[in-house]
């Protein structure tokens, strides 16, 4: 059970933590000049006093123990001052976050072109959750696209929520240790930043790799985000195959419907038109396949084995197929990498030349493909959503100068849906050209004989030099190639639902 809620991480008097960050921070300040003095006169007075006897030993002791003590006072307050500055940075960020997103959710988008997205309410879930919905159901039923963007504002504030509990845990384990649980006696564990406490935890989850569970896999992605530059380094050096593996580089944007879709599933009774229409798909799938269109081909027949399940999308496929969308892709990355770049020298100068990693991620952008560009592309997904997620690192070479690399994969999304202005026509072998009009395609999922489903996937992960005194612009590297062709007589390929 989360040991805060949403309402505790809006509502938190975070200017309290600073307070209190502030006055250790002054503590360990008069601290350290006391320990500086101690050690300097009095500690060395003593030691060279030249006399001897009974008071002599025992007063020797007695200045010995005290400075230590004050050294030990010292490097408390240190601890427990950088343990709070960094929870009130962490957890003011995390709240900021966590405001702006309600505010957006709460405001909708009332000047959508097309459909307005509403605006939702936000509250407080059970075991720290989130329950968002919608304030007013509609008589047509709740949109794709408004279920989905309920859905992530869920997800992601429930995130929110987690992470600032675990940051609490974090702070709460390091103040134990650095108190010791003695009044009396002062000088236990130290922490220069709460990077002594994530950094183990987040090793353990990393070395998980592809065996983290969705719960391990998500806090490690928060526990990513809180580390510091060089802590991430450190980790992404001796992790990087393990955090890909355990899908760091996960897309945090918004992945939802770009539409309504067809409507509601299964709403009204299926007729003799819309089996008719079932059958001829089923033979346009065919066809398709048959012509080499197979991602369309595999598409179609997920819609009509209507089971709904999510379908992974070849997007290094996609790339070394249309070569625009790769454009589409690197143009993401070029518009970015300059700053992206100065964003990590200034972290690895900070560092004192020590290496720095940063994660980058671009804002989504849509692509469409073309019919007449790639027939396959133009059925299986039509537009997509797409950015790249990535890790910037700057490491040190023999002389000390920087070295920065980028560490990418491209993500795309869409949902599968056929709305009442599409329909299809394919050209098949022997039969001719076989058309389905508008709109007949998208009865098949209101009637409940088809239906629509999500499909998002990721490219393979690249490395790419962005230069070390210089930028570096060339080429970026290639798409890994598709390792089979997809056709019908290929036997690795994933054969289709309800063919």
């Amino acid at each position: 059970m989360s040991a805060l809620t949403y309402t505790d991480l809006m509502e938190a008097d975070l200017k309290k933590l600073s307070t209190a960050a502030d006055d250790w921070k002054l503590t360990a300040d008069r601290l350290g000049t006391l320990k500086t003095d101690a050690t300097s006169t009095l500690l060395q007075m003593s030691d060279k006093a030249h006399w001897a006897g009974v008071n002599a030993a025992v007063t020797k002791e007695f200045v010995r123990k005290a400075v230590k003590e004050i050294s030990d006072l010292y490097r408390e307050a240190a601890s427990i001052a950088a343990v709070l500055e960094d929870a009130q940075t962490e957890l003011t960020h995390i709240q900021k976050q966590a405001r702006e997103l309600t505010a957006e959710a709460r405001k909708g988008n009332p000047d959508r072109q097309g459909e307005p997205d509403p605006g939702l309410l936000v509250v407080d879930g059970p075991n720290g959750t989130v329950k968002v919905m919608e304030p007013i159901c509609e008589a047509e039923g709740t949109s794709q696209r408004t279920k989905d963007l309920v859905q992530w504002y869920a997800d992601t504030l429930t995130g929110l929520v987690a992470h600032a509990s675990e940051v609490d845990a974090a702070v709460t384990r390091a103040l134990k240790k650095s108190h010791g649980g003695d009044p009396h006696n002062a000088g236990h564990a130290t922490y220069t930043s709460l990077d002594e406490d994530q950094l183990p935890r987040a090793t353990r989850l990393a070395s998980l790799g592809d065996d983290a569970n969705d719960v391990q896999r998500a806090e490690l992605r928060r526990l990513w985000t809180s580390l510091s530059p060089q802590a991430r380094a450190e980790l992404w050096s001796n992790h990087k195959d393990d955090l890909l593996a355990a899908g760091l580089l996960s897309p945090t944007v918004k992945q939802i419907a770009p539409d309504r879709g067809s409507g509601p599933y299964g709403v009204e009774k299926p007729g003799a038109e819309e089996r008719r229409t079932r059958e001829k798909m089923n033979l346009i799938a065919e066809a398709a396949d048959w012509k080499g269109d197979s991602d369309a081909a595999r598409h179609m027949a997920h819609y009509l084995g209507n089971s709904g399940t999510d379908m992974e999308l070849p997007v290094d496929k996609m790339m070394s197929d249309v070569p625009d969308f790769r454009d589409h892709i690197e143009d993401s990355i070029r518009e970015h990498q300059d700053d992206w770049r100065e964003q990590a020298l200034e972290e690895f100068r900070k560092n004192g030349g020590r290496p720095v990693s940063i994660p980058v991620e671009t804002a989504n952008r849509d692509f469409s493909f073309q019919k007449d560009v790639n027939n396959n592309w133009f059925y299986a997904v039509g537009s997509t959503r797409s950015n790249v997620t990535g890790v910037i690192t700057v490491v040190p070479d023999a002389n000390g100068e920087p070295k920065v690399g980028l560490d990418y994969q491209a993500n795309a999304w869409d949902r599968y849906n056929w709305d009442e202005s599409k329909g299809v026509t394919i050209n098949a072998p022997v039969m001719g050209d076989m058309s389905i009009p508008d709109g007949q395609m998208a009865r098949l999922h209101t009637t409940g004989i088809a239906r629509e489903f999500d499909m998002a996937g990721s490219s393979s992960s690249k490395h790419y030099d962005l230069g070390g005194s210089s930028s570096n612009h060339g080429p970026l590297p290639e798409p890994d190639q598709p390792g089979r062709e997809g056709g019908r007589t290929d036997p690795g390929r994933e054969q289709q639902e309800a063919r």
